[in-house]
């Protein structure tokens, strides 16, 4: 039985141990922090990404801790005036899109990890280094002052932004993410303390100068999350977690000042705000290098535009556990799981970005847009997506 060694128990590594088990494989996933703790709020979980979770037999699960929203609503900020709605019927793509909170995912796919024989789950444990070897991998590993090895036939970087794993096959140092220009905000609040619609099964973005913001319920409802982008600038604190940072609300009120009063009671209502720096990296040409691999966030970082960060890491698991199924050479299949997600995931960062400059515009440009969005109707709109949601 070949042994697959992942770093990274997030989204992406937890999906990917699901899939190579259900090849065959035997999978450790290493995990520098002690527990699974919450990170990053809510998330939306797109039909490229649910439809795949179902051929894991996950969805059941996660279905049980998300909510199917009935459509997006986007509005024009400054007036709250709605331009567009967009149904989000499961039969369109085949799978359901949902919204819930990144932890409840995190625990849905834990759980299956958990009960899978062939996955072992090693918490408190970083990965410190690889080396190729003849017929495999070797990874160091710190638990505290005590140093470990381990070996496996192949190596998974699922470790994140700051990829130990990426910066080892020499695409760019664990550090040197540039920032995007972008900040984002995230919140939580009790659907009782905002109008009624805030609490309504719906995804609801809101589009302004060079800020935008988007809610949705999750917790069954009884909770809203809320995302609020903003173009500033940002002060790195090198201790800091980048997905938890200190929110300057000073900037955030600004950004918001003149915006319909829905959102200002939205943003008020909202007694903690934490922040983060969106950063950006080059498209990689290759995923994967010999017996070593990136998925995720390590190999191709998404701004939040298309909600596609979550979605893209499960879409490289499922991609990488079926090449790896398909033949004993784990060198060849890793090569062929590159060649087939590269460009994808290439698009789908263009195509965010693309998406961030649209939803930021302002003046004669925003005018021409919500003229645009309204012409276009809701069916052309949605063809939009159908090359994502599609899988």
């Amino acid at each position: 039985m070949s042994r697959a060694l992942i770093a990274g128990a997030g989204i992406g590594g937890l999906t990917a141990a699901i899939a190579l088990a259900r090849r065959g494989f035997e999978v450790a996933i290493f995990e520098r922090s002690q527990a699974l703790e919450e990170i990053g709020a809510g998330l939306q979980l797109t039909p490229n990404a649910t439809r795949i979770l179902d051929r894991l037999d996950v969805l059941q699960a996660v279905e049980a801790r998300a909510m199917a929203p009935r459509a997006i609503r986007i509005f024009r900020g400054r007036d709250g005036a709605e331009l567009a709605r967009l149904p989000l019927a499961r039969e369109r793509w085949r799978a359901p899109y949902l919204v819930l909170r990144r932890a409840d995912l995190q625990s849905a796919l834990a759980e299956r990890v958990v009960a899978a024989s062939a996955i072992a789950l090693k918490l408190g444990m970083e990965v410190g280094g690889f080396r190729e070897e003849d017929g495999g991998v070797s990874i160091g590993l710190r638990r505290g002052a005590i140093r470990l090895s381990e070996h496996g036939d192949a190596l998974i970087g699922a470790d994140g932004l700051r990829s130990i794993i990426r910066e080892g096959l020499g695409f760019g140092a664990r550090d040197a993410a540039p920032f995007a220009g972008r900040v984002a905000f995230r919140a939580t609040i009790a659907a009782k303390q905002g109008p009624q619609w805030r609490a309504d099964a719906e995804v609801s973005l809101h589009l302004g100068a060079k800020a935008h913001l988007v809610h949705y319920p999750v917790a069954g409802g009884d909770l809203i999350n809320i995302v609020a982008v903003i173009e500033a600038g940002w002060r790195d604190r090198p201790q800091e977690d980048p997905w938890d940072g200190e929110a300057d609300r000073g900037a955030l009120a600004k950004a918001f000042a003149r915006w319909s009063k829905d959102v200002q009671s939205l943003i008020g209502a909202a007694s903690e705000w934490r922040a983060w720096p969106l950063r950006q990296r080059p498209a990689l040409r290759e995923l994967a290098t010999g017996r070593v691999a990136l998925i995720g966030d390590a190999a191709h970082p998404m701004l939040p535009f298309l909600a596609q960060g979550a979605a893209q890491a499960i879409e490289d698991a499922d991609a990488l556990a079926e090449c790896l199924g398909a033949t004993t050479d784990i060198a060849q299949a890793l090569a062929a799981y590159s060649r087939r997600r590269a460009l994808r995931v290439a698009r789908v960062q263009t195509a965010s970005e693309s998406q961030a400059r649209l939803y930021h515009m302002a003046g004669p440009l925003a005018l021409a847009r919500d003229i645009g969005m309204r012409a276009m109707g809701a069916e052309r709109l949605l063809r939009r997506y159908d090359w994502i949601y599609g899988g």
